[in-house]
Parts: structure tokens; C-alpha cells; sequence
């Protein structure tokens, strides 16, 4: 991947998931999701699953504190449905937000799949966050229906775009 770029205010880079800082955003957006969710309608990959290199994990720094993250998997196309991205694990600590960084964020996985030669991005997110929501379809993303081995689920909201 070449070198992010760099923002006004802060800077989007790789970083392993299990680094204590990606870990750190990783348990708070777990503790978001668990307290807006029953366990059946979370869909939390655990830290290993985004260590593999089939996976990019990046974080964004603000004066070298980590205060966002995000992945993207690239999953295997199958019969009924292409090879495609899924973005996974994106937060924005609270305070941080309303800078962009979660655009920015979404902006430098998308392109890092599109490196790849990956040009349909796919992911799922909770019908209790509007803002998340909100950034998705500002990007583009349209609803879709569930995907991959997700099944109907009334708390959750499937979307796609295509990269290229």
C-alpha cells in the first residue's frame, strides 16, 4: 500500500489490531455496540480475524494518539456473489468526531481495497446509529440485502458501493 496521506489535523496509517492502541479503540466501539445491541445482532470480528493478509487495519492519529480505526477484508467471491470488501471495526472515539476522520478513514480503506483490484465494497451496520448511517450514505453506500452469510436481522442495515 503506498503511504497515506496525511490531513490537516491528523493522519490515517496501518497498525496491527492487537497494537494496545488499536485495541483500545477496538473495546470501545465493542462496549458501543454491545450496549445498543442483543449478542445475536453483533457482529464483531475479533482482533485475529483482522490480523491475517487478508485484511488492512488502519488507524488515525491525532498528535500520535490513535482516536480511529477501521478494516477492510477482502473476501473470496463465490457462486452467487463477486470477490468484494467488506469494511468492518469503524469508530471515531467521540470526541474526535465531526473532523472527518471517519470519511477519511473510509476513503483510505476503499482505496486500499481498489489496490487490490477489489471494486464493490460491502458492510452492515446498526439501525441505532444514524451517524454511522449518515457517513455511509454521504460516500455513496445504498442499502442492499444481507450478504455473505448474514441472515435478515431487523437491527441491522447491509449497504454497498461500487469503488470503480
Amino acid at each position: 500500500m503506498q503511504d497515506p496521506p496525511r490531513y490537516k489535523d491528523f493522519e490515517i496509517r496501518p497498525l496491527a489490531p492487537s497494537d494496545p492502541r488499536a485495541r483500545r479503540l477496538i473495546g470501545m466501539l465493542d462496549r458501543l455496540q454491545l450496549s445498543l445491541y442483543p449478542a445475536e445482532s453483533n457482529h464483531l470480528d475479533p482482533v485475529e480475524a483482522l490480523e491475517h493478509d487478508d485484511a488492512t487495519f488502519l488507524v488515525a492519529l491525532v498528535a500520535g494518539e490513535a482516536v480511529g480505526c477501521g478494516a477492510a477484508k477482502r473476501m473470496p467471491s463465490s457462486r452467487t456473489s463477486p470477490r468484494y470488501g467488506e469494511i468492518k471495526r469503524m469508530y471515531v472515539n467521540p470526541e474526535f468526531r465531526g473532523r472527518g476522520i471517519g470519511g477519511a478513514l473510509l476513503d483510505a480503506l476503499e482505496s486500499s481495497l481498489i489496490s487490490r483490484g477489489i471494486v464493490i465494497a460491502r458492510l452492515e451496520t446498526g439501525v441505532l446509529q444514524p451517524d454511522a448511517l449518515a457517513l455511509y450514505e454521504r460516500h455513496g453506500y445504498v442499502r442492499i440485502p444481507p450478504f455473505g452469510e448474514y441472515g435478515e436481522d431487523p437491527l441491522s442495515v447491509f449497504c454497498e458501493r461500487r469503488l470503480a
